[in-house]
């Protein structure tokens, strides 16, 4: 199969964990979703189609990719997919004939041969999307389409659970230690050879499976239940790791986590609390920060979506934070909060607001702009640096043109909460 990931006009709702990577590079049980969908097709050759502002950086992240390539996409019959397509665990019907294939009205994706690709490029894909829905005999996706982030965070203890029974039978699992106490299945907890453990650590394996992947190192008196991932190189520190927990590679994680998903290379070392949440990288989380996941009403928890609220239907959301992004010692974040990139929240003795733009910071008991983007590269710099990251020009050029790009959203944020002691007053 010959596959090009692509992002649609829905990539603005999954924000703020959209600005710095393509929508199919966001996390969902053990991998991403892109990974999930080369998987389900048993792609042989995989391109895709990104946003411009991403396109430099992606090239450099994974070499041999054809990024924008038009020759590469015209090239022979593809099947295109929507990188917020979450596949469902069944195989794929025939894929001989073009088809596309959808979920409701939105396209998961679509075959088309190289004569319907031949006037196919970025900037019509929409069209050109459109039309081949009307054009072509439709079928059924089956899966989602991942609309929201708290849906991902939402379908991530099932997705753990889903692609356990999908790992290699070949792979290499560790004894576990016998300092370590299981509860549950065994042939539900893997562990990496390479992996420390320490003594006194308790796996809860009785509603999924767990798994520690390559040089992830957990510490004496962690609590691990499943399902839940602790990614390569993460470690765990004394921490309560609940059911439905994706960690990406390179965190260092302390405290109690409850069924979120944090993308990478993210510091939580104290204690706090953060659950049903999505966390971007480079994430540093102050000691004593918390997060509420609950109305004290058991109501439907409604989310800022580029600055207005929308409707979960869930009764259990945490927090959206983008990359780069900080919180102070003793932080509270209230139920359904989004957080901007580059954004620097500390303490005023309440919670802070629910909805803080990019680049900006909330500091006694307001928000204002945070503009020297000088010095949050420097210190993103020394921050990546400490992991054996490097931030390069390419990093640096989209961080400029994301502070462009939400420029307007803060504006906004920092007007309206202005406005807000005038209308009380009146």
């Amino acid at each position: 199969m010959r596959l090009c990931l692509f992002e649609d006009q829905g990539v603005g709702n999954l924000e703020p964990l959209s600005f710095t990577r393509a929508v199919f590079d966001l996390l969902c049980g053990l991998s991403s979703l892109g990974r999930k969908q080369c998987q389900y097709f048993a792609a042989a050759e995989v391109g895709v189609l990104v946003r411009p502002a991403l396109a430099s950086l992606y090239s450099v992240q994974h070499p041999g990719t054809p990024v924008n390539d038009l020759a590469w996409l015209r090239a022979a019959a593809t099947i295109l997919v929507n990188g917020r397509w979450l596949p469902p665990a069944e195989t794929p019907v025939d894929m001989s004939n073009p088809c596309v294939a959808t979920i409701g009205d939105e396209i998961a994706y679509v075959l088309v041969d190289s004569e319907r690709l031949a006037t196919c490029s970025s900037d019509n894909l929409e069209e050109c999307l459109d039309h081949w829905a009307k054009s072509l005999p439709r079928r059924p996706a089956g899966g989602r389409l991942m609309r929201y982030p708290w849906e991902l965070v939402h379908q991530n203890p099932e997705q753990i659970c889903c692609d356990y029974g999908f790992l290699d039978p070949g792979l290499s699992v560790a004894p576990a230690s016998k300092e370590l106490a299981l509860v549950g299945p065994a042939d539900r907890l893997l562990i990496d050879p390479s992996a420390r453990l320490d003594p006194m650590i308790l796996a809860d394996t009785t509603r999924g499976p767990v798994v520690i992947d390559r040089d992830a190192v957990v510490t004496a008196f962690s609590r691990l239940e499943g399902p839940c991932h602790i990614g390569p190189g993460t470690h765990i520190l004394a921490a309560k790791i609940r059911a439905g927990t994706t960690l990406g590679p390179g965190c260092r994680i302390g405290g109690e986590v409850e069924c979120s998903i944090i993308q990478g290379h993210t510091n939580k070392y104290h204690e706090g609390f953060v659950g049903h949440s999505y966390v971007g990288e480079w994430v540093n989380i102050g000691a004593g920060t918390q997060t509420s996941d609950l109305r004290n009403d058991y109501g439907e928890v409604s989310v800022p979506t580029r600055g207005q609220p929308v409707a979960t239907g869930l009764s259990k959301v945490g927090c959206f934070i983008g990359d780069h992004s900080k919180t102070g010692l003793g932080t509270l974040l209230n139920t359904g909060t989004s957080i901007g990139v580059f954004c620097n929240c500390l303490p005023s003795g309440g919670y802070l607001p629910k909805y803080l733009p990019s680049f900006s910071s909330w500091w006694n008991g307001s928000i204002t702009e945070h503009a020297n983007l000088v010095q949050l590269l420097r210190t993103a710099e020394d921050m990546m640096q400490r992991r054996g990251q490097l931030l390069t020009e390419l990093h640096r050029e989209l961080f400029h043109q994301l502070q462009a790009q939400t420029a307007a959203e803060r504006s906004w944020a920092i007007r309206t909460q202005d406005s807000i002691p005038l209308r009380q007053s009146a």
